[in-house]
């Protein structure tokens, strides 16, 4: 018996900041697709939707069991609709298909493009391949979809999905002792074990550990052996160490590619892989001009840190300016700078707003800061803090501050 229609009942919904995004289409004709890391929460809201929805014109498919792939699998796309039909949907009105992993059939970008063509059908889809997600869907379903990238927590979300009801301060001071003491042991665990809903919402640090280490082996379960074509896996596995190293650091593609003992075309497409399927991002340089932004080599970081900190067992340092740019991520395009003098800028936020981080807010380095954004032209600056800071300053922020 093939189970396609599934029912969850939610006694209580925790609401993530891409929810009110992607509200915005529910209404459209475009396919709305989630993607991500996996483990971030996909298939949940894919359920949520589902239930949510107030018709009996839906069917929700689940792809990683077998059988319900063969039914998308025809060449004849009429006979998917019939399919379909014979499931319970209606055609001559308005149909929901909810598919989650949409990335086990290669088919299905033309399927859902026809039946949106041909047919009232409104898809919501989740695939955690986002290497094979974008080059496939911008092809064949461009104009058709809108896509939402699913990520770790963000602090506020880890606080909702911890049940503290916190309003988090705005203003960039003063902060008082009691606020500051209330939220930074929350803000360590999040620091420390990262923003995976389910390692979240483990209690002990002993099934949080756990957790990580299931994540990291599902991501080289699917999307490496399944979906990469990659003989030395061994090698991969080195590069992602070796990356978690070098959180906050330009890529030397040279050096890599002799210490693991690869080509640097090699190196190239490995980093395109893991970038592709989210688990590093690279952030490229500031310039007013652009040409030398390409030039220059990008910055890495991972999608958690907690993560890194399990794996790599990075100092503090790093590991909080990880934190911090798994936050500022979700507020729109970083970039870097930095002179040859070696004087930098951590992340500068859509051209306008720079970040430094730094464990301790040092009066010296917000003058520095300030001086050097209102050179770059920058909008703003802001020095974040892990430590209580005894300046009090205006432009000081702490970690649990910096969030969307």
């Amino acid at each position: 018996m093939v189970v396609l229609f599934v029912y969850y009942t939610f006694t209580m919904v925790i609401e993530r900041g891409v929810m009110r995004q992607i509200d915005a289409f529910l209404n459209t004709q475009e396919a709305i697709v989630l993607t991500g890391m996996r483990r971030t929460g996909k298939t949940t809201l894919l359920r949520y939707y589902y239930e949510r929805l107030q018709t009996d014109n839906k069917i929700f498919v689940d792809f990683e069991n077998i059988l319900n792939r063969k039914y998308f699998q025809e060449t004849n796309y009429e006979a998917i609709r019939k399919h379909l039909e014979f499931l319970g949907l209606d055609f001559s009105r308005n149909a929901f298909v909810f598919i989650d992993e949409i990335q086990f059939v290669s088919n299905l970008p033309s399927v859902v493009k026809y039946l949106i063509d041909h047919y009232r059908v409104k898809f919501f889809l989740t695939g955690s391949a986002s290497f094979y997600l974008k080059g496939l869907f911008a092809e064949s379903l461009a104009g058709r979809k809108v896509l939402f990238e699913i990520f770790p927590l963000t602090f506020r979300e880890f606080l909702a999905f911890k049940g503290k009801r916190f309003q988090l301060p705005e203003d960039p001071f003063p902060i008082s002792d009691e606020i500051y003491e209330t939220l930074m042991p929350l803000y360590d665990e999040y620091m420390y074990y990262g923003g995976f809903p389910g390692v979240v919402l483990n209690s002990s640090v002993k099934e949080k550990k756990k957790a990580l280490e299931d994540i990291l082996t599902s991501y080289f379960q699917f999307e490496v052996m399944q979906f990469s074509d990659f003989r030395k896996n061994d090698s991969l596995r080195d590069l992602i160490l070796l990356l978690m190293q070098s959180i906050g650091s330009k890529i030397d593609i040279l050096r890599l590619s002799r210490d693991i003992g690869i080509s640097r075309h090699t190196v190239h497409d490995y980093l395109a892989f893991l970038e592709g399927t989210y688990l590093i991002s690279t952030i490229k340089p500031f310039s007013r001009g652009r040409g030398t932004e390409i030039r220059k080599s990008p910055k890495v970081y991972f999608c958690d840190s907690g993560l890194i900190n399990h794996f790599a067992r990075l100092d503090e340092g790093h590991i909080f300016e990880n934190t911090v740019y798994q936050n500022l991520r979700t507020m729109g395009n970083l970039h870097y700078y930095q002179r040859k003098s070696g004087v930098e800028i951590d992340f500068i936020l859509n051209r306008e707003t720079a970040y430094e981080v730094k464990l301790s807010a040092d009066i010296n380095d917000l003058r520095r800061l300030r001086a050097l954004a209102k050179d770059l032209g920058l909008k703003g600056f802001y020095l974040v803090s892990k430590k209580k800071s005894k300046q009090q300053s205006e432009g000081v922020l702490y970690g649990f501050m910096v969030d969307s």
